[in-house]
């Protein structure tokens, strides 16, 4: 993945840490993880980032479903502890109708059973576009899951197009946006962004990526995001609707974008 990543111009990349749409997990070789530790050195990767698969949902009402999502979250954790600086992102879940404070305390006891603070990687909250009972669609909710969770190894995933989607004005007030993140989490619990367009206008709720400068947030806004002084050496990850070539040309056009 690190190879790919850099033949198309990146020096970061995001893999699911199984399959994103059940549950089962590839064996870790401690091989690979060498060459993938030299080969990232010797190019300057950033952090990198395993998302948890869609599949998880720590707060559904569903005791099976509960166990399943735990159980996921416990193994991934343990077997991506012997990767040295990645990020373990994941979406917060819906509730499915038991409400917001259920759910969140449901999140958080899950990621306290897990010892956070005994291994050696920072999970991330993803946020939320608000879709159902989506919980993590606004800073607060975040906010409740971080104080609840009895670690400092917990961040978050800023995702341009969930945000936009949620109601946050990131095109015309980005940096108020950024504001209102810092007041309310703390603009040191962002540690990746999810740069994406958006098929949806802002408040829409839906969750539908785009192509950087095809979608409603536009090319203007994607540039004052990527040049915004905060969020310097920040992983961004790409998450658009796209194949490896146009990843490649994503990449150049938001290079090109950059102002020293």
């Amino acid at each position: 993945m690190a190879e790919v990543a850099c033949s198309i111009g990146a020096n970061t990349f995001q893999f699911f840490s199984r399959n994103p749409r059940g549950g089962n997990s590839a064996s870790i070789s401690e091989d690979d993880i060498g060459n993938f530790l030299k080969f990232s050195s010797k190019n300057k990767f950033s952090n990198i980032v395993a998302h948890a698969p869609y599949t998880m949902n720590l707060c559904s009402a569903k005791e099976s479903i509960r166990k399943f999502s735990f159980n996921i979250l416990k193994n991934d954790i343990m077997r991506l502890a012997s990767i040295p600086g990645i990020y373990y992102n994941f979406h917060p879940g819906s509730h499915t109708g038991q409400g917001v404070e259920t759910g969140i305390k449901m999140i958080t006891d899950a990621l306290n059973a897990c010892d956070l603070g005994s291994f050696p990687l920072f999970i991330l909250i993803e946020t939320m576009a608000g879709k159902g009972s989506e919980i993590g669609s606004n800073f607060e909710e975040i906010r409740k899951i971080i104080e609840g969770v009895h670690s400092d190894n917990i961040g978050v995933c800023f995702d341009v197009c969930h945000v936009n989607d949620a109601g946050y004005d990131v095109v015309e007030n980005f940096e108020s946006t950024l504001e209102r993140f810092d007041k309310v989490l703390g603009i040191e619990k962002l540690k990746v962004v999810h740069l994406n367009d958006s098929k949806n206008k802002c408040g829409s709720k839906k969750d539908r990526h785009e192509k950087i400068g095809k979608g409603s947030i536009g090319v203007n806004a994607i540039e004052k995001i990527v040049n915004n002084k905060i969020l310097r050496g920040i992983p961004f990850i790409l998450e658009t609707p796209n194949d490896l070539v146009g990843y490649g040309e994503e990449i150049s056009l938001i290079k090109n974008m950059l102002r020293s």
